[in-house]
């Protein structure tokens, strides 16, 4: 019943999106095996309406994400009445975390099943109007992406870069705005050869930093103009 559910709410969001909103998706060379997903880490995460990308998406894919999706969500975004439980009944598999130094990522970790599709917003905040989070800092990609990638060995990765949604909706800052274009850019990779793109050993705090390098150097110079 709950993967019927999810089903629903996400077949809902993509028919609403497709209707509202135009997609410019820049596909990867290497084909995506939608069968074969099992990291998918979002770059540049600009607004809670993100959902919306959803409209491109094979139907297939949203039916495997309805059982098997894995997500880290803000406890602060969760506990919103709306949209809190919009994103819960998208993804049953979605794990409530804090900001605090405290177990709930590993938590998060733990809840994690063999044939996890796991999606991640690695900078962990959203980027306001001024190119910085809430609190003024420079959006950088934190460490748990890697932790997450350490732990894969099979499987492919998908980057995905989001051109931003700043135009559709502002944090804080209203409704969204439809009749916009969203835009994409993908690239895919198979895990294991990710991970040994890296010179340092997998799994060392130097392979991480090598990775977080990686990913920071992708945010900046991959998001759509």
């Amino acid at each position: 019943m709950r993967r019927l559910i999810s089903f629903s709410v996400l077949l809902f969001l993509k028919g609403l999106s497709a209707l509202f909103y135009r997609y410019k998706i820049g596909w990867p060379a290497n084909p995506i095996q939608w069968n074969n997903i099992k990291l998918i880490v979002f770059l540049n995460h600009t607004s809670l309406f993100e959902p919306i990308f959803l409209g491109f998406l094979p139907v297939s894919f949203l039916w495997r994400l309805s059982q098997h999706m894995a997500a880290p969500g803000a406890d602060k975004t969760l506990n919103r009445p709306l949209v809190g439980t919009l994103y819960k009944l998208m993804s049953p598999g979605i794990t409530s975390i804090t900001r605090k130094r405290d177990d709930t990522w590993e938590q998060f970790i733990d809840s994690m099943a063999k044939d996890s599709i796991i999606v991640i917003a690695p900078e962990g905040r959203m980027k306001r109007k001024n190119g910085l989070d809430l609190d003024g800092n420079r959006m950088t990609v934190r460490g748990g992406v890697a932790d997450l990638l350490a732990g894969l060995d099979k499987g492919q990765i998908v980057l995905a870069y989001s051109g931003g949604l700043h135009h559709v909706q502002v944090p804080g800052e209203g409704l969204p705005k439809i009749f916009k274009t969203l835009k994409l850019n993908i690239e895919v990779f198979e895990i294991a050869e990710y991970k040994q793109m890296f010179s340092e050993p997998i799994k060392t705090s130097a392979w991480k930093k090598q990775v977080l390098d990686d990913l920071q150097h992708r945010l900046e110079t991959k998001v759509p103009v």
